[in-house]
């Protein structure tokens, strides 16, 4: 049976905003709807957990369901078990469009020249002064959605971002989507309610991954794939084309190795990594950010997470400098593994 091929841009993937099916996630979903309809709902939710399990999908679940019922009083709102919203309700097919006038999202944008940018930058998160500014325009609440934090111009994107999360206008909710919460300002965990979600079991994440890949999806290779994914479907979806999981596994035992690294290991790596293939870059750079987040995720001594988080940064600044300079590769496998090292023997 040969692979399933793998869209290789995640743009051919729906994109949350018009994802309506949520997997493995329902205990936190009711969290959210139980906090919602008590009157009282936070302000500020900080939705936590690895990359790739759902977080922004249950976003903008939330966003949907307010938008949609703004009166948490409301019979509707009391009778709801989940916070499904139809897919062709009004509210749904605005969001999906991007044209609710009362939904700002914070995301990674297109520079002037058509690329993509690395970061959310600091005059997109300085919208959040005026769309909060002015009366919601549908009466009801106002909602940013930004995805994700680990993505914002540091620190004056962070600092922008903080400085609304301070003094929040009635009737207002942020669903702030982290990758890596421990990473992110102190003062933002601290004003938002942290909602941290699970990798996802491997039924769910086969099962999330085939409704996104539809008549694409094998379902032999999505569960080959789930069991290297750490319960991640956007893991599953990119290891789901082959090499990709071979070169994952490569990786993983290198990472296993650390501080100690191999020379001729990391020779072969960048060797591999220069033919082109950007999904082959794509995996290398997220099993070492999923390295590093399960460094920071463990805790421990303030001194060792703060050199976690740096090289967490270093990494993503190098992954993304090789990318827009259209740079060698195999420098940056070195690189990249002496950073590690560097975090491991903290």
């Amino acid at each position: 049976m040969s692979p399933a091929k793998a869209p290789s841009d995640a743009a051919e993937l729906p994109h949350p905003r018009e994802t309506f099916a949520l997997f493995g996630h329902a205990e936190a979903e009711r969290a959210l709807l139980d906090e919602y309809r008590s009157g009282r709902i936070a302000h500020g939710w900080l939705i936590g957990g690895p990359a790739g399990i759902g977080k922004a999908t249950l976003a903008y679940r939330m966003a949907r369901f307010a938008l949609a019922h703004p009166d948490p009083k409301a019979d509707a709102v009391r009778r709801a078990t989940s916070l499904d919203v139809p897919p062709d309700s009004p509210v749904a097919r605005r969001v999906a469009g991007r044209a609710h006038p009362d939904l700002l999202v914070l995301e990674r944008e297109p520079d002037d020249k058509g690329k993509m940018r690395t970061v959310i930058t600091v005059d997109q998160v300085r919208r959040t002064v005026a769309f909060f500014g002015s009366t919601a325009g549908e009466g009801g609440w106002r909602l940013c959605i930004v995805d994700s934090a680990d993505e914002l111009q540091y620190p004056q994107g962070s600092n922008a971002l903080l400085k609304v999360l301070e003094e929040p206008p009635p009737r207002s909710l942020f669903l702030v989507v982290s990758h890596a919460p421990g990473r992110l300002l102190p003062t933002i965990r601290s004003r938002c309610r942290r909602l941290t979600l699970r990798p996802l079991a491997a039924a769910d994440v086969v099962a999330a991954a085939a409704a996104a890949l539809g008549e694409a999806a094998d379902p032999a290779v999505l569960q080959q794939a789930a069991a290297a994914a750490d319960g991640s479907v956007a893991r599953v979806i990119a290891l789901s084309g082959g090499p990709q999981l071979a070169l994952r596994d490569k990786v993983i035992d290198m990472l296993e190795a650390l501080p100690a690294t191999d020379p001729r290991a990391l020779h072969a790596l960048g060797d591999s990594l220069e033919r082109g293939d950007d999904a082959l870059f794509e995996i290398f750079i997220e099993t070492a950010q999923s390295w590093l987040s399960g460094r920071l995720d463990r805790g421990g001594e303030p001194g060792r997470l703060a050199r976690v988080a740096e090289a967490w940064d270093r990494v993503n600044r190098a992954a993304s400098d090789t990318e827009i300079y259209n740079l060698e590769r195999k420098p940056l496998v070195f690189n990249v593994f002496g950073l590690l090292a560097e975090a491991a023997r903290g």
